[in-house]
């Protein structure tokens, strides 16, 4: 994954070169790479609960979009990602990671875990998607991964960005994924599966370990799931969560049901949700939709359920 000095910046974009649309580059940056893959499997470095991890990472499915860019090296690394991180807020994009150097650890084996191939363990192989620049064994570099969501599409982003003396490399893929496949509802796909079942599981409201607290995370799943209250204001619906079985009974239906309630109160609260339209309760370990014996199935366990009334 080393790669020589000699580089020299180029003073325009490549040819085709152009920047994804809900994304501003940094300003005074020039495309250097550019690929779209209509469908691949990409893997990000986070786990289930959102938090980083290198394994097993999240693998999603669809479109994948990387451009890299040069910028002047007086621009460091985490200059640059502070400037991404304000402008994907501004579109909307909630911050899911983003890491400095102590966080990142040594530049050489980010790069190889986060490109390279089954060679190095763990490893999730992006570098297929291509690359014009490879990683040199740099001390100053910043990672971040943000997501979106937009009509029947979560969109994520995860940016890599490593600093030298004679540039700074930018290396942003966005994925395209399908929301069904990733569990990132849309104001669509609830009113499709109440109108399909009566209900809909809801797993991209996230919570810290054994509490009721909302990660800020879930900010894109309560705002769709606001937007589909608000167009059926004349309906009401049960928000019902449920726990996996781990640990004391009565516990978890307490929980469950603290979490269905924070839920209800951060819809109408924040988001101007009719409260007379919702009522929350939890019923614990006692509809299970897999096996609790494994992390998958209990992780499928742990979830928030809008019920048609």
């Amino acid at each position: 994954m080393l790669a020589t000095n000699v580089f020299a910046q180029r003073q325009t974009d490549i040819e085709g070169g152009e920047d994804y649309p809900l994304i501003s580059r940094f300003k005074g940056s020039v495309i250097e790479f550019y690929k779209v893959i209509k469908w691949g499997t990409y893997k990000l470095p986070i786990n289930e609960k959102g938090k980083f991890s290198w394994k097993p990472p999240l693998k999603l499915e669809g479109k994948v979009i990387r451009i890299q860019y040069s910028a002047a090296p007086d621009n460091n690394p985490e200059y640059v990602l502070q400037n991404y991180k304000a402008a994907l807020k501004k579109a909307n994009f909630t911050i899911v990671v983003a890491m400095g150097n102590d966080a990142c650890g040594r530049s050489q084996d980010f790069s190889k875990y986060y490109y390279g191939n089954e060679q190095y363990t763990p490893a999730l192989n992006n570098e297929k998607f291509g690359l014009k620049h490879h990683f040199p064994a740099w001390e100053n570099h910043v990672f971040f991964i943000a997501k979106t969501n937009k009509g029947d599409k979560d969109i994520y982003v995860a940016i890599y960005i490593i600093g030298r003396d004679k540039y700074t490399l930018i290396t942003q893929d966005v994925i395209e994924v399908e929301a069904a496949e990733t569990g990132m509802v849309t104001a669509t796909s609830i009113d499709k599966g109440i109108k399909e079942t009566g209900h809909i599981a809801i797993y991209d409201i996230l919570f810290a370990g054994d509490k009721a607290e909302i990660k800020p995370e879930s900010e894109n799943a309560l705002r769709n799931i606001a937007e589909f209250l608000k167009a059926n204001a004349g309906s009401k619906y049960f928000i019902v969560g449920h726990a996996a079985s781990i640990g004391d009974f009565t516990s978890g239906m307490t929980l469950s049901e603290n979490r269905a309630k924070a839920v209800m109160n951060e819809l109408t609260a924040k988001y101007g949700v009719n409260k007379k339209q919702l009522e929350a309760y939890g019923v614990g370990s006692l509809c299970p939709v897999s096996s609790n014996k494994s992390d998958e199935g209990r992780a499928k366990n742990r979830r928030v359920e809008i019920v048609e009334q």
